[in-house]
């Protein structure tokens, strides 16, 4: 490991590194997994579940060439709480099922029509501020889930800043100064210095843990169809592949491969939608590619997807011992917030890669705009409404810097541009 700081794609890794790499990858993906089931009122245990399983056919359907953790969605929370208001979470189930559908339908399109057309509705001046945003506007989950924002009138909790500082510390001095096999597992081992600290500070109460089965099926349900219901969420369709283009676009970049070509962008689209109709008809939440997963690889240069199998295994393991499952559940927001300053700032970082690498030229008064309103449309906090559906952050910064490239292309094609001047 010395010699050799970067684990590709298709390299194996010995078992003695495998594992600790593994865990590395689930814990930072467990607060992202677990969340949207928390808030939809369903076990978790059937969404590690689905979360390894989705993952595993990830890996399968993309040839094992695109390195990626599906975790739980969170574009369909907004539709889903009214889908299950109204009709119930079977027929939120019905919904997942068929929007899965619509985008492995999309993924066919793709198939036929190439993808070559994302160079013009996103070229690099708009792509590199989209995918920086993916990081950037996570910045306030990270900080909430770590209790640095209370409620007016409150005061951070001493415990939870403990928490969090040796955390961070730990993953940002360990990132830059562990060597050898400590230098590829920096965040489990700040994750657990967190844990520790947060066990010493008295902040984890084990009483679940104690009165969980050792071990337990996950909770699976059937999945009802209703149209009103499916037309409630069919608009996240949008949501979820301009989503997983940012994410494959990024992942990429820390990889040094193009993923869009190969795999190729209708493998990775069709296989994220395929998992989300898999967990619909389980009982489980929508799945997508994550934010932390790159994080994760951008810190430790280890792209094996081998890694990410392993990490989807205990997943799924992890998904039948009542006891395991309880005992993950108990690692504190401050951990998981801690790891994500990190986690979401390299991704941010790699948005600005974008640019340097494709030594995007400014003096253009082109790619001076596009990259400035994307920022701004993406940090400002506007939101669009269309329906139950909410479009705000980096989907509606993507979708604004779309329909402004394909503008900014047609008027070039028109010669009405001074950028000829």
């Amino acid at each position: 490991m010395e010699k050799k700081r970067i684990i590709q794609v298709e390299e194996k890794v010995p078992v003695s590194l495998l594992i600790p790499l593994s865990i590395q990858h689930m814990f930072a993906m467990f607060g992202a997994s677990v969340l949207v089931p928390f808030l939809f009122g369903i076990h978790s245990a059937i969404v590690l579940f689905m979360n390894g399983v989705g993952t595993l056919l990830f890996i399968w359907i993309t040839k094992g060439k695109s390195p990626a953790y599906l975790g739980s969605s969170f574009a369909f929370l907004a539709p889903g709480a009214v889908v299950i208001e109204q009709f119930g979470y079977q027929y939120a189930l019905g919904a997942f099922v068929a929007v899965g559908f619509c985008g492995c339908i999309l993924s066919f399109i793709i198939y036929k029509f190439g993808s070559d057309w994302i160079d013009v509705v996103l070229p690099p001046a708009a792509m590199g501020p989209v995918v920086a945003l993916i990081g950037l506007e996570l910045a306030a989950t990270a900080a909430s889930n770590a209790g640095l924002l209370p409620a007016e009138g409150e005061s951070i909790s001493s415990s939870n800043a403990i928490v969090f500082f040796v955390t961070i510390v730990v993953a940002v001095f360990g990132s830059v100064m562990f060597k050898k096999f400590l230098s590829v597992i920096p965040i489990l081992i700040a994750m657990l210095c967190g844990y520790g600290a947060a066990i010493a500070t008295h902040m984890i109460d084990f009483e679940a843990v104690k009165q969980a089965p050792i071990f337990a099926l996950p909770h699976f349900t059937t999945a009802k169809f209703d149209i009103n219901a499916i037309m409630i969420m069919l608009p996240v369709l949008l949501v979820i592949s301009s989503e997983h283009i940012g994410h494959q676009i990024v992942t990429g970049k820390v990889v040094g491969r193009n993923l869009l070509k190969e795999p190729g962008l209708h493998r990775s689209l069709f296989a994220d939608n395929f998992s989300t109709m898999i967990s619909g008809l389980i009982g489980s939440v929508p799945t997508t590619t994550y934010g932390e997963n790159i994080g994760v690889m951008a810190v430790t240069r280890v792209y094996s997807v081998y890694v990410i199998a392993g990490a989807a295994v205990l997943s799924i393991v992890c998904s039948f011992i009542g006891k395991l499952s309880a005992l993950i559940g108990t690692v504190p927001g401050a951990v998981i917030g801690g790891i994500s300053f990190l986690l979401y700032g390299m991704i941010g970082t790699s948005g600005i890669r974008i640019l340097v690498d494709s030594h995007v030229d400014f003096s253009k008064s082109q790619n001076l705009i596009l990259t400035s309103v994307i920022f701004v449309t993406g940090l400002s906090g506007v939101t669009v409404n269309l329906g139950n559906v909410q479009l705000s952050g980096m989907i509606l910064a993507c979708i604004v810097g779309m329909i402004l490239s394909l503008l900014f292309h047609m008027l070039h094609k028109l010669h009405m541009t001074n950028d000829e001047e």
